[in-house]
């Protein structure tokens, strides 16, 4: 097959997050297949407009705030009738309405749509305009399949009018050499968060819960890993709630430090209002560390509550803390969940998801073609 795949973001865009790793990690292995495969994303400083990453050619065209209005003209000026079988849409952000415009089939992935969320994380014309633009996908994707990343994208895709027979779930993998247990830290309660800093992410959640804790006398701390926009804005808050070196901000950090956190932290905590799975969920699992997270869509999905970690009503703080704070004072509980964590980490792996993925490229072609 001759793959042309649409993202806003390749895995080198320092803004890349958990839906860009699981696109480049499902095309590396279609490339690795045999198959020839092309990626278009945004242009971002420093990055080459051309190359090839792991097997996958890689163009970057366009800029951060109009790359969907660009992108039509570009992908078209690669004779995608002649060059390629299928269009592969990563609908993550704003969506590109390919199946108007691309003379070859297209498959659409969907990590998870902002919906209502949109109108938390940015301005309010900023907010209305992804939502009007969100709302022209049941039309204009109505017959494409559809891969969603878990049961609750694949309900949120349902109630905003497609078709549930188009809709194939297929969670993500992870890279199950890399991530391993390790040792916690044994001197205090050491909390981790691992992402993107955006405002709906519920990282200030997490340091509100943590103030909390410390206000009643508990030595914990909260490692956070990642950036974003909202990152000054979570410092101010740090300072604000008097947490001085009980929280570290690393930034974004090579894989060997992500790992390191995640092997010795004794939890790591999600408050996001929305995700399409939680992959960090799954890697931290992996390393045999206990989940808490909001009980809100993906997290329900990749957290088996009272099993793998604790889900909490999304925003309530007192109860974060309490939980935070029942998982650190109880190691009977930590271990079981790690270890129950372990089991469930170990049914996810990329090359299962790539393969089915593969299939799915091959149902579509078929289908298409007949």
């Amino acid at each position: 097959m001759r793959i042309l795949a649409l993202n806003w973001r390749d895995p080198k865009n320092p803004e890349t997050g958990g839906a860009e790793i699981h696109l480049h990690e499902i095309l590396r292995r279609t490339a690795a297949a045999g198959h020839t495969v092309t990626q278009i994303s945004q242009a971002a400083g420093g990055l080459p407009p051309e190359e090839m990453m792991d097997g996958v050619r890689i163009l970057r065209h366009g800029k951060r705030n109009t790359f969907n209005f660009s992108l039509k003209k570009f992908a078209l000026s690669l004779d995608i009738g002649a060059n390629f079988d299928l269009v592969i849409e990563d609908l993550c952000k704003i969506p590109f309405y390919s199946p108007r415009w691309s003379p070859a089939p297209v498959l659409t992935i969907v990590p998870h749509l902002f919906g209502t969320t949109a109108y938390k994380e940015v301005a309010l014309p900023l907010a209305l305009y992804v939502n009007f633009m969100e709302s022209f996908i049941p039309g204009v994707y109505h017959n494409c399949p559809f891969v969603a990343i878990s049961e609750s994208t694949k309900m949120d895709l349902a109630r905003r009018g497609i078709p549930v027979e188009n809709i194939t779930v297929i969670p993500c993998g992870i890279d199950t050499d890399l991530y391993s247990p390790g040792k916690p830290d044994p001197q205090q309660g050491t909390f981790l968060y691992v992402g993107r800093l955006k405002k709906y992410k519920g990282v200030q959640f997490i340091l509100a819960a943590l103030a909390v804790l410390r206000d009643a006398g508990k030595n914990y701390r909260l490692v956070i890993l990642g950036s974003g926009d909202y990152e000054k804005e979570l410092k101010k808050t740090a300072l604000r709630l008097n947490l001085g070196n009980a929280v570290i901000f690393e930034g974004f950090v090579p894989q060997e430090r992500k790992l390191h956190w995640l092997r010795k932290a004794w939890a790591a905590v999600f408050a996001s209002e929305k995700e399409g799975w939680g992959l960090t969920v799954i890697e931290a699992n992996a390393c045999g560390t206990p989940v808490i997270a909001s009980n809100s869509d993906g997290l329900r999905d990749s957290v088996q509550d009272g099993r793998t970690g604790i889900l909490v009503p999304h925003g309530n703080v007192e109860e974060l803390a309490a939980q935070m704070d029942r998982l650190t004072s109880d190691p009977a509980l930590r271990s079981d969940l790690g270890k129950n964590g372990l089991e469930w980490a170990a049914g996810f792996n990329w090359d299962a998801t790539a393969d089915r993925m593969i299939g799915i490229m091959k149902d579509t072609l078929c289908k298409y073609r007949k």
